[in-house]
């Protein structure tokens, strides 16, 4: 890096630094300092530092954090390019865990516009195939989503189909109704069963299917271990339990007990506060244990067994009478959830990076000469 560079540089991160909220000139001048140091440490980012108030962390949560920069180097080896469609592309993710044995919601259709599908009884290009498909399998209600995003965006739980000539009436969970024709545009999308939840998750919140994630990641003897776990708890009427804008509220969950901590109601960045019971149900959630823990986390480590494309993952697993389900598996996943359980999962996720590299296994692609 040239000085020119490094001037420039520093200057931007000055600049940010200026901006610093709630701290005076000496505080300024003490977090340019830090951030220099764990940018060279680690990559850090700005907003990283920023965002997860690093000025206020202890040494711990310092050190096992795992920014975005270092986890991408990490993650571009554990889940190769040739391999994170499969993660990425929740109709493949659908095809490949339920033929591994992997409990996933039924797929009632994959909507793809491109091409031309001659005959199928679950890829359709257009309206009157997707009719067509819901149709013959007599679905009343569903999850629909699109295929190719994260973070809850575009979901659409469906409780009742009026099904009028070419077309189709959708009443959705709220009551709001919306043409099927509306949602068939340029982008896939996927048709799912509807998950319902235990009596327990049913608690924390009715409306919205209430998820644990589970950080795992996959050895070379084929063993599965658990790097990290927290839990999202949707918001009264939200069908979707993502964080935004309007508030989520999340918790660390404790890897050996499957006990509930560090309830948040995170309302944003360096706005958030600490709770004990559900802000819109009143449920106690500080505290209580999830029931048949040991069960779910034997089965959420074969999932990843079972998935060994992507040594990893981040399971978003929804609790069922029936036992753990996936709603989505992640090959690269934001940072969020270390601020949730209070530390960083940095160690685990490099400790397998090292394990793999060892055995030599080199994942990059290899382009043969025409």
């Amino acid at each position: 890096m040239t000085i020119k560079t490094r001037a420039k540089k520093w200057l931007r991160t000055w600049k940010w630094v200026l901006k610093y909220p709630n701290t005076n000139l000496w505080q300024k001048i003490r977090i340019f300092w830090d951030y220099q140091g764990l940018y060279r440490q680690k990559g850090l980012i700005c907003a990283e530092y920023q965002d997860f108030e690093f000025e206020k962390q202890p040494e711990e949560f310092r050190q096992t954090f795992l920014g975005l920069n270092e986890q991408r180097y990490y993650l571009d080896y554990l889940n190769p390019i040739k391999y994170y469609s499969l993660a990425r592309n929740k109709y493949l993710a659908h095809k490949v865990l339920e033929n591994t044995g992997v409990r996933k919601s039924m797929l009632y259709c994959y909507y793809q516009p491109e091409g031309t599908v001659i005959e199928s009884d679950e890829i359709a290009n257009n309206l009157s195939d997707v009719c067509r498909i819901l149709k013959a399998k007599n679905v009343t209600e569903c999850v629909i989503k699109t295929a190719e995003t994260s973070h809850g965006d575009n979901v659409y739980v469906v409780n009742h189909f009026d099904y009028e000539g070419n077309n189709c009436k959708l009443t959705l969970f709220n009551n709001k109704t919306i043409q099927l024709s509306e949602l068939l545009g340029q982008d896939p999308i996927i048709f799912e069963s509807i998950v319902r939840q235990t009596a327990q998750f049913e608690s924390f919140n009715a409306s919205s299917v209430n998820t644990i994630r589970f950080m795992t990641v996959l050895y070379p003897d084929n063993k599965a271990r658990l790097a990290g776990i927290w839990m999202k708890f949707g918001r009264a009427g939200r069908c979707v339990d993502n964080a935004g804008s309007g508030g989520n509220v999340d918790a660390c969950v404790d890897m050996t007990e499957g006990e509930i901590k560090y309830v948040t109601e995170f309302n944003g960045w360096r706005n958030v506060k600490a709770i004990t019971h559900h802000p819109d149900t009143g449920t106690l959630l500080e505290g209580v244990k999830i029931e048949k823990w040991n069960d779910i986390v034997e089965q959420v480590l074969h999932f990843q067994e079972c998935f060994p494309y992507c040594k990893a993952a981040g399971w978003d697993i929804a609790i069922t009478d029936e036992g753990p389900v996936v709603i989505e598996v992640n090959d690269f996943w934001d940072c969020t959830g270390q601020y949730f359980i209070r530390r960083g999962w940095r160690n685990e996720i490099r400790e397998c990076y090292m394990a793999w590299k060892k055995t030599g296994a080199d994942y990059k692609l290899r382009r043969k000469p025409i």
